[in-house]
C-alpha cells in the first residue's frame, strides 16, 4: 500500500498508544512466523490498520511480551489475535507482491532490475500467502489486470478507474468472521481504497507528467488536474465521510478510539498535506511506531 493510513499519536492516550503498538508488533510477528524474517520489511501503517479492522469486535486480543527483532533488548506487548492476524499478514504479502509486480511493469528492463530482484526475494512468501488466501489473491490479480487495461487505454473515466482499485482493497473483508461485519467492512475498505487511489494520483501528478506516465486525474481533466483541485477534494472527502459512517456500524471494542483517531484525525491530516503538496516531506520525516514516533509512549528506541 502507500503509507497514507496512520494515526496521530499525540491525540491518543498512553493506553491507546500501547494498544496500537501491540497491533503493529503482532502483525510483525505474524509476518515473520508465517513468511520469514524478510517479510517483516513489508510492515507498514496501512497493513496495521487492516489487521485492527479484521480483529475488531474481539477487543485488543491476548497480549504477550515478545522480543523485538529490530530492538532485541526490548520485549514489547504484542497482540496475538490468531487466524485474523495471520490473514492480515497473508493479505499484506499478497498486496506487496502485486505492488512490486506493478512497479516492474512500470519500468524498463534496466530501471526495473531492482524491483525484479526484490520481487524475487518475496516469491516464496507470496506463494505461501496465495495458498492460504487463494480467493483474495485471485480477486486482487483480476482487479489489477482490469486496472492495468484501463491505464493502458489512458482511460479518462476517473470514477471507473478509482472504483477498480477500491474493489481490490475491499476484497480483504473476506477474512472478517461475521457476514454483517464483512458487508460493513467491505464498504469501509472500498472507500479507503478509493481515497488512497485519488490521493496517490494527486501526489504523483508532477512525477507522472515528467515521466509521461498515465495519471487518472490528468486523463480526466485533459491536463488541467491542478485547476480542478476542488473536484478532487470534494469527491475524496465524500469517501472519507462514508468510511466514518461505515465504522460507526462496526463492533470495534477496545479498538474504537484508535480507529476513530485514524479515520477522523489521521486521514484528514494526510488528505490536507497531500493536496497542499506537503505530504512527501511529512512522510520522509516520520518514522514507524517501533522507532521515534512512539518516543512519548515510553518506548525509547
Amino acid at each position: 500500500m502507500f503509507g497514507y493510513v496512520r494515526p496521530v499519536l499525540d491525540r491518543l492516550s498512553q493506553e491507546q498508544k500501547d494498544a496500537y503498538q501491540s497491533a503493529y508488533c503482532g502483525l510483525c510477528h505474524a509476518l515473520g512466523r508465517r513468511h520469514g524474517w524478510l517479510a517483516r520489511l513489508t510492515l507498514q501503517y496501512d497493513f496495521t490498520f487492516l489487521a485492527i479492522l479484521l480483529t475488531a469486535g474481539e477487543g485488543a486480543g491476548e497480549c504477550v511480551c515478545k522480543r523485538c527483532p529490530v530492538h532485541p533488548f526490548r520485549k514489547p506487548r504484542t497482540c496475538v489475535a490468531g487466524s485474523r492476524m495471520d490473514a492480515a499478514a497473508d493479505q499484506s504479502i499478497i498486496l506487496t507482491w502485486h505492488k512490486l509486480s506493478d512497479d516492474v511493469d512500470d519500468h524498463g528492463f534496466v530501471t526495473g532490475l531492482p524491483y525484479r530482484f526484490v520481487r524475487f526475494l518475496f516469491r516464496g512468501a507470496y506463494r505461501r500467502a496465495a495458498v492460504a488466501q487463494p480467493e483474495f489473491d485471485g480477486r486482487v490479480r483480476g482487479g489489477l489486470a482490469r486496472l492495468r487495461a484501463l491505464e493502458e487505454e489512458n482511460s479518462p473515466q476517473l470514477d471507473r478507474v478509482a472504483d477498480t482499485f477500491a474493489g481490490i482493497l475491499a476484497c480483504a473483508c473476506a477474512a472478517a468472521p461475521k457476514a454483517r461485519s464483512r458487508r460493513v467492512l467491505e464498504q469501509l475498505l472500498y472507500h479507503l481504497g478509493r481515497w488512497i487511489y485519488l490521493m496517490d494520483a494527486w501526489d504523483d501528478l508532477d512525477d507522472d507528467r515528467k515521466k509521461r506516465r498515465y495519471n487518472p486525474l490528468d486523463a480526466r481533466f485533459q491536463g488541467q488536474a491542478r485547476e480542478n483541485r476542488a473536484y478532487l477534494e470534494t469527491t475524496a472527502t465524500h469517501s472519507l465521510r462514508l468510511m466514518g459512517s461505515a465504522a460507526e456500524l462496526l463492533e470495534l471494542g477496545e479498538w474504537t478510539p484508535i480507529v476513530e483517531n485514524i479515520l477522523y484525525t489521521g486521514l484528514p491530516a494526510v488528505h490536507s498535506a497531500v493536496l497542499e503538496g506537503r505530504w512527501k516531506e511529512m512522510r520522509d520525516t516520520r518514522r514507524k511506531p517501533h522507532e521515534r514516533s512512539l518516543r512519548g509512549a515510553g518506548r525509547e528506541p
